[in-house]
């Protein structure tokens, strides 16, 4: 067993996701579903291409042919949203603060070149040049505990506060209902803005945000500031995984999954 395969307790909980396996039928040997996910933890954790998938998991076509299928199909983010609610549902997630950043994951030269006229991929590959290179900004929503609870993707160049709006109705946990709401919401200077500091205030929110050295200054509670490395302390965990620390995947929705399959996992540990 390789120290990245599910453990029985994971794979108890994740095979009720799956489809039906195809068992005692003729036709070419069948990989099961649960060699199939250890082959893909493989290439999570390792990082190395899909035709380095060690033999013992299947043939390496195979499991990339199911781990592209599952995610058009809408495995991972279904897998991801159920564990983030039943978590939920036991009182798991902090609603004292909810920390945003953003972070560039630097593209490797294999990332580039997808067909854009495929039904499978977008305009948008969310590949860009910043300052640090060719890459994709990550944005990470987290609870106070470092709980991931949305994540999106932009090109490299983009700037964070554009995103805010979009990773907060990414989440499965709506704060429309004020109960369950978050009492703050903490973002470094990048998120300071009238724009979003407004959309924070309409829902009762307090935002915990240090103005930038150009903007009229505004008190802000730097006790709870200082909780917000818990963002950063998450990132830092997501980029321990090789696929996810350098982007290798041509198409966004791929490299997505992949950081979905790391949340799911986390989640797993906590449900």
């Amino acid at each position: 067993m390789n120290r990245h395969d599910v453990t029985e307790r994971e794979w108890n909980a994740i095979r009720v996701f799956l489809p039906a396996e195809r068992n005692g039928l003729a036709g070419r040997p069948w990989v099961s579903h649960r060699n199939v996910i250890n082959g893909i933890l493989w290439v999570l954790h390792v990082g190395g291409s899909w035709r380095d998938v060690p033999v013992e998991y299947g043939k390496w076509s195979t499991i990339y042919s199911r781990f592209r299928r599952w995610r058009r199909e809408g495995l991972w983010d279904r897998i991801m949203k159920s564990l983030l609610r039943k978590l939920d549902a036991a009182g798991g997630i902090d609603r004292r603060l909810w920390c945003v950043d953003g972070t560039i994951i630097r593209a490797h030269r294999c990332a580039a070149g997808a067909l854009h006229s495929t039904r499978e991929t977008s305009d948008n590959q969310a590949l860009g040049r910043s300052q640090g290179g060719f890459g994709t900004k990550l944005h990470v929503l987290t609870d106070g505990a470092g709980v991931p609870l949305a994540i999106t993707a932009t090109p490299g160049q983009s700037h964070e506060a554009p995103e805010f709006e979009n990773i907060m109705e990414q989440t499965v946990l709506r704060i429309r209902n004020r109960r369950r709401r978050p009492k703050h919401i903490a973002g470094d200077k990048g998120y300071s803005s009238h724009k979003i500091r407004d959309w924070i205030s309409r829902r009762e929110i307090t935002p915990v945000i240090p103005t930038k050295s150009n903007e009229h200054q505004r008190p802000f509670r730097q006790s709870i500031y200082r909780k917000r490395n818990v963002v950063e302390r998450t990132i830092g965990w997501l980029k321990e995984h090789r696929r996810i620390a350098t982007r290798y995947d041509k198409t966004k929705e791929n490299f997505l999954a992949f950081v979905k399959i790391a949340t799911a996992r986390k989640l797993l540990k906590l449900v």
